[in-house]
């Protein structure tokens, strides 16, 4: 079968079986459960770009991998977006988010269940119990998933290591990042390390560690392959940032201007305050954590950070670490079609508008 035409497509097919068999399971003794199996569910199959997966893909088929285990490589790699689906399911609940992909988060939508069923407690408290327990379950079944992939035992093991380090660094970096916002720390290095745990290590640097362990690469290739996953990951990461701020929320699925509101310290934010006068910088801290800001508070904020020149410092940012990513990219030798893919997915990821 020739996965690459549509791997996304073939991703989605993966997740829906492994889905529908867990799910299927539990609801069978448990069919209390069904709400919290069904929220998990529907959040995973929403959509999103199969971003983990197809990294994880094009560093197996770039270094190697053999044809006979491409079906249980595809399982494997497709594990990964159940480990997102925890990571945004804690990330919503921590920062308050009302909204994700367009729809309520699902903290707020067992908060909507709870009033609706009139049920003791509060619907708040109710919401947030819910989304800690269902994010725990994607983090669990994700680790099933990556475990029963029909794969030679040897196999698996050569990516454990890299599945291992993916799944600690994810939650350091989630745990950095509420302390960085506890702390206050605004400095350019604070919110480049929770960039480099929380969004470069899972999305690009591991799937690809993952990817190319899984095909048995030399470590000296693993290496390099890694280099490029982390500065891509880290630019994807300020693409991101500035999408906070700047992204038009038809077309990000959230609400603009929330991580202001959430008092994100991000690298925008740091170049903004170390390039500020006094009357701007108190602008920005200001607005930051706010809950209440309006649009055009907002806006006054991005009028800020682009006249002290914060968002051509992340932009410039952003473009020295796409130029090392690829050429770190070009020094690990991958064979094509991987090469072309990942060097595509390197412009997407860098220059995208949500």
């Amino acid at each position: 079968m020739d996965y690459d035409a549509d791997l996304p497509g073939h991703v989605e097919r993966e997740l829906t079986r492994f889905l529908r068999e867990a799910g299927a399971e539990i609801q069978e003794t448990e069919p209390g459960f069904s709400s919290g199996v069904d929220a998990l569910t529907e959040f995973v199959l929403r959509g999103g770009k199969r971003l983990r997966p197809t990294f994880a893909w094009w560093g197996w088929r770039g270094t190697g991998g053999e044809a006979t285990d491409a079906e249980g490589v595809l399982r494997a790699v497709a594990s990964l977006e159940l480990v997102q689906a925890c990571a945004l399911i804690h990330d919503d609940l921590i920062d308050s988010s009302d909204s994700r992909r367009g729809r309520p988060t699902v903290h707020v939508a067992f908060a909507d269940l709870h009033t609706a069923q009139r049920w003791h407690g509060t619907p708040a408290g109710f919401g947030q119990a819910a989304s800690v327990l269902i994010g725990d379950l994607a983090l669990a079944w994700a680790d099933d998933m990556f475990s029963a992939a029909p794969l030679p035992a040897r196999t698996l093991e050569r990516a454990r290591p890299a599945w291992r380090a993916m799944r600690t660094e994810v939650l350091a970096g989630q745990f950095l990042d509420v302390r960085t916002q506890a702390s206050g720390d605004a400095s350019p290095e604070a919110a480049l390390r929770v960039s480099r745990l929380k969004t470069a290590a899972y999305t690009v640097e591991r799937p690809l560690h993952l990817g190319a362990a899984l095909a048995g690469a030399a470590p000296s290739q693993i290496a390099t392959l890694r280099e490029f996953g982390r500065d891509l990951g880290v630019a994807f990461q300020l693409r991101d940032d500035l999408l906070g701020v700047f992204g038009d929320p038809e077309v990000t699925g959230k609400p603009a201007g929330d991580d202001l509101r959430e008092g994100k310290r991000t690298l925008l934010i740091a170049f903004g305050l170390r390039l500020a006068g006094d009357e701007q910088t108190g602008i920005i801290n200001n607005a930051l954590g706010d809950p209440s800001l309006t649009e055009s508070d907002v806006d006054v904020v991005r009028k800020t950070l682009t006249e002290v020149g914060a968002v051509a410092a992340v932009e410039q940012r952003i473009d020295e670490l796409t130029y090392t990513a690829l050429a770190a990219l070009d020094r690990a030798h991958l064979t094509e079609p991987a090469a072309a893919h990942l060097a595509d997915l390197t412009a997407k990821a860098t220059q995208r508008t949500h």
